[in-house]
């Protein structure tokens, strides 16, 4: 089965616009909904990819991450902070399921380890001065 480029792009709309949502609604993950709009975008449209390239939504959550630089605490803060209670969610449906439980507990582990000691952290200070150096100058 293909699927096909409308698909991608509808489905790249409701990443961004989750994705914004998520920057005011704390509960709501930024992160993986750009994620999801940069790969649907990048599938569907080079113009529509371009364009979300240079989105400030993009640029202050997943610029710094994709090029490999790393993530502020902040944002690192926030990721990890959904991820649990997410998982907290999970994990208490799963009240008489105990492997399970235990299962989710390595899981969020096992994130959180990833988090503190897979990613870099990069202090805000780096961040903006990465941020006003790939800016083109202005005449």
């Amino acid at each position: 089965m293909k699927i096909t480029k409308p698909f991608y792009v509808v489905l790249g709309c409701l990443g961004l616009g989750l994705g914004a949502l998520g920057t005011v609604v704390p509960l709501l993950p930024t992160v993986p909904f750009l994620l999801l709009a940069a790969f649907c975008f990048a599938r569907s449209s080079t113009k529509l990819h371009t364009w979300f390239l240079g989105t400030k939504l993009y640029k202050q959550n997943l610029e710094s991450y994709v090029k490999g630089r790393g993530m502020t605490v902040r944002v690192k803060l926030r990721i990890m902070t959904f991820v649990t209670l997410t998982m907290l969610i999970g994990f208490f449906m799963m009240g008489r399921v105990p492997a399970g439980q235990i299962a989710l507990a390595i899981v969020w582990v096992c994130h959180v380890l990833y988090f503190i000691f897979g990613i870099r952290t990069i202090p805000a200070e780096e961040k903006a001065a990465q941020q006003i150096a790939s800016q083109p100058e202005q005449n």
